[in-house]
């Protein structure tokens, strides 16, 4: 008989086989039109006007894709520079071209043309291309799509133009929510749109301060960290910079990161009351400070310092020179997992907040207002996001995200699949909740955006976030025997 894990597991894929988890194989498309890499730009060109196209494939003998040539290309490399129609294709296309595969679905394609920039997509099968998917065919989705925001977002010239585009970040998210999109789909659209809006915004800053950004990297803790952000998100940032003589170059960036975080406060991102911020001077250091400041954290756990381990460890570059945080992440990744009093005290602290169930197991509440209410990020998601943290460290694992980390574990760990894939699919439903509690209300409003009032939830939304809080309570109860036997 299923186990309520395995019916729990069944219902989180029942809620990802939305829109954007469709494999692209599913997706009927005409055979891409595609020619030799040494057809004349003449033929080229006079196929793409016959056939009302607006890019044109160059396929080898064998049907892979060599590269594309697109409208953008023919008037840039074509058009300016006046060359004869007689030059092959192979000269003017864009090449490599990135391509996904049939097993790869809507959602990975958003990503890939949000990131590069890009407006096709090559569909192959064991190599050989047999479709072509363009930006409408992913992001049709009412007036706004993908790509549009990414682009608004880049081309913003002042505060004004990105808080708009930040607006414009949350009303694409509900969009999503509301035509169904996985929590874990959704979570990391808003997390990249917030990326490119965070990177265009110190870009523009910096060049504004005659700053070097090859000489520092803009930092992502939390749950931006972890590409894990919904839609009510506040700010946890850091810098990391190059120095030979941090006490005097440390002023500029220091200045840097505060007004990065003025601007991004006007745009909708609240300050971090917790003043976790690259306009702090514990948030802005170089990378030998950086891992002075984490080592002393895995060496003495304290509680402050577990407290700040379960914030900063789950970091991420976004903008600036990248390289700079890679030897902090090999340095967490290292040192953690070889101090295992340090895992077995943030078990410890992690087990302090207990999964919301009663020795009948029903959901405790709070009463608020003379209403149940539940915290379902506190109460919730931060149970599985310790967890998968906790573990991840102790084993070595560089992942931050939360479903990625319990991915990496399954195998490590010896458990069996059905057990996994219920924390990440009971995680996901809690993000999910998180996600139409946040979209029920107003922005604007003071208090907890992500609590949820019980009798608010139908039946099954009821039995399903039970179900996702016993498995909280089951991850808990293997923690307790790894670490406090």
């Amino acid at each position: 008989m299923p186990t309520r894990a395995a019916n729990l597991a069944d219902s989180a894929q029942s809620l990802a086989e939305q829109a954007f988890e469709s494999p692209l194989g599913w997706i009927a498309r005409a055979a891409p039109i595609g020619v030799p890499a040494h057809t004349p730009l003449a033929q080229a060109l006079a196929t793409m006007q016959e056939r009302h196209i607006g890019s044109l494939l160059v396929l080898d003998d064998a049907g892979a894709a060599l590269g594309i040539l697109t409208r953008e290309d023919i008037v840039a490399r074509v058009t300016v520079p006046q060359l004869p129609l007689s030059t092959p294709i192979s000269q003017v296309m864009s090449s490599p071209v990135s391509t996904l595969t049939v097993h790869h679905t809507l959602h990975d394609a958003a990503l890939l043309m949000a990131r590069q920039g890009i407006r096709h997509v090559p569909v192959t099968d064991e190599g050989r291309v047999v479709g072509l998917l363009s930006e409408h065919d992913v992001a049709a989705m009412q007036r706004t799509t993908l790509q549009h925001v990414s682009t608004t977002i880049r081309a913003a010239s002042d505060v004004g133009a990105l808080g708009a585009a930040a607006h414009d970040i949350r009303r694409f998210a509900c969009s999503l929510l509301e035509q169904g999109v996985g929590a874990r789909q959704l979570t990391q659209l808003i997390s990249h749109l917030n990326d490119v809006l965070t990177e265009h915004l110190v870009q523009m800053l910096a060049a504004e301060q005659g700053l070097d950004l090859e000489r520092a990297c803009w930092l992502a803790f939390g749950s931006e960290g972890r590409s894990e952000q919904t839609i009510a998100t506040d700010q946890d940032n850091g810098l990391v910079f190059d120095s030979d003589d941090p006490p005097r170059d440390r002023a500029r960036w220091l200045a840097l990161g505060q007004r990065v975080n003025e601007v991004l406060h006007v745009c909708g991102y609240p300050l971090c009351k917790g003043h976790v911020m690259a306009g702090n001077p514990t948030c802005c250091l170089t990378a030998a400070e950086w891992c002075e400041r984490f080592t002393g954290w895995i060496d003495h756990g304290a509680p402050d310092d577990l407290l700040q381990a379960s914030i900063y460890f789950d970091f991420r570059a976004v903008a600036g020179r990248h390289e700079l945080a890679r030897g902090m992440r090999e340095l967490v990744t290292r040192q953690a997992a070889s101090q295992p009093r340090f895992t077995k005290q943030m078990a410890d602290n992690a087990l302090r907040n207990r999964a919301p169930l009663n020795w009948r197991g029903a959901i405790e509440t709070q009463a608020l207002g003379g209403r149940a209410m539940l915290d379902l990020k506190f109460h919730g998601a931060t149970i599985f996001v310790d967890a998968a943290r906790l573990y991840a460290l102790a084993r070595g694992i560089a992942h931050t995200g939360t479903r990625e980390r319990f991915e990496a574990l399954a195998q490590l760990l010896e458990v069996p699949p059905h057990e996994s894939q219920a924390w990440v699919g009971g995680f996901e439903y809690l993000q999910t909740l998180r996600l139409q509690a946040q979209m029920a209300r107003d922005p604007a409003a003071p208090g907890n955006p992500n609590l949820i009032e019980l009798d608010a939830l139908n039946d099954i939304e009821r039995r399903m976030l039970k179900e996702s809080l016993r498995i909280a309570r089951r991850l808990q109860q293997r923690m307790e025997l790894d670490y406090q036997r």
